[in-house]
């Protein structure tokens, strides 16, 4: 175990850069929703990369982006702290962008005052062609000294392999923090919460989805009459008006049963085990500008 290495990375970029799909992608294991909404992850997401002779924990934060609400705040605030506290930054940016964003900037200053090891990860090069990615390379080498520059495409998994060596060569000697069977740090529970929210978000108009968290009241496993297992999991969406509720509910309770239908089907195959999933929608007025209530829901793990 001498030549063992083990380390904590922190994935940072703009809203809607493909953090997530990312991090999927590092761990070819879905840990992270992803949904074409922006601002889809609100905490810092931990996926464990395995290997021989190494133990990667990359941590999806969330994007960065003009915060308007306690949650907003709170979300980059998760993803700004995280950069101070790992062995290495990855800073994740668009090949599809035009030009440096103010974002990115604050990210990049950021950056300067951590002096953290960092690599730069283009994505989206399936998108454009090759000039164009060489073009974004040398607009960030001016502004910053990465530690290596790898373009990727997180949705094809092009350039996946060739980061992680990159991750693996700036990581210290250390020992594993998981076992090897881990994936990620986040229970069953939190997964199934994460997974009814991806399905409403892309289920739902765009005034509803950042106005929404879900909270699991029960997830327990039993035994069927035929005695196989299955688990009773009962989740509450919560929104932030009445007039969302019917929204998320829709005619009839159709749109509730597709989300339902939708997440269920994914638990299933998480789990392995049949589900039983029961959703009901709630009101909670302005949650997202409620601060002991983001700090307690979206605070750093």
């Amino acid at each position: 175990m001498e030549k063992f290495k083990s380390g904590f990375v922190s994935l940072i970029g703009r809203t809607n850069a493909g953090k997530s799909t990312l991090l999927n992608s590092l761990a070819n294991e879905k840990v992270a929703i992803t949904t074409p909404k922006t601002q889809t992850t609100r905490t810092a997401i931990k996926a464990i990369i395995n290997s021989e002779n190494s133990q990667i924990i990359v941590i999806d934060t969330p994007g960065i982006h003009k915060a308007k609400t306690k949650l907003s705040k709170t979300m980059i605030n998760t993803a700004i702290t995280e950069v101070g506290e790992v062995d290495v930054v990855l800073f994740l940016v668009e090949a599809t962008a035009k030009s440096i964003s103010d974002e990115n900037l604050k990210i990049l200053d950021t950056l300067k005052k951590s002096k953290k090891p960092c690599i730069l990860v283009i994505n989206k090069i399936d998108l454009v062609p090759k000039t164009k990615i060489l073009e974004v390379i040398d607009a960030y080498r001016k502004e910053y000294d990465f530690s290596a520059i790898i373009p990727v495409s997180a949705l094809k998994g092009e350039g996946i392999d060739e980061l992680k060596e990159e991750i693996e060569k700036l990581l210290p000697y250390g020992p594993k923090y998981y076992d090897d069977d881990e994936y990620t740090d986040q229970s069953m529970r939190d997964l199934a919460s994460e997974i009814i929210r991806e399905k409403a978000l892309k289920l739902l108009n765009d005034e509803v989805p950042h106005g929404i968290y879900v909270e699991i009241e029960k997830f327990s496993l039993r035994k069927t009459s035929k005695g196989k297992d299955i688990y009773d999991i009962e989740a509450i969406i919560y929104t932030v008006r009445e007039s969302h509720k019917g929204i998320i509910i829709g005619k009839g309770g159709e749109k509730l049963k597709q989300i339902s239908t939708y997440a269920r089907k994914d638990i299933e195959k998480m789990t392995g085990t049949k589900v039983n999933l029961r959703v009901w929608v709630k009101v909670k007025e302005d949650w997202i500008n409620n601060e002991s209530l983001v700090n307690n829901k979206f605070k750093l793990k």
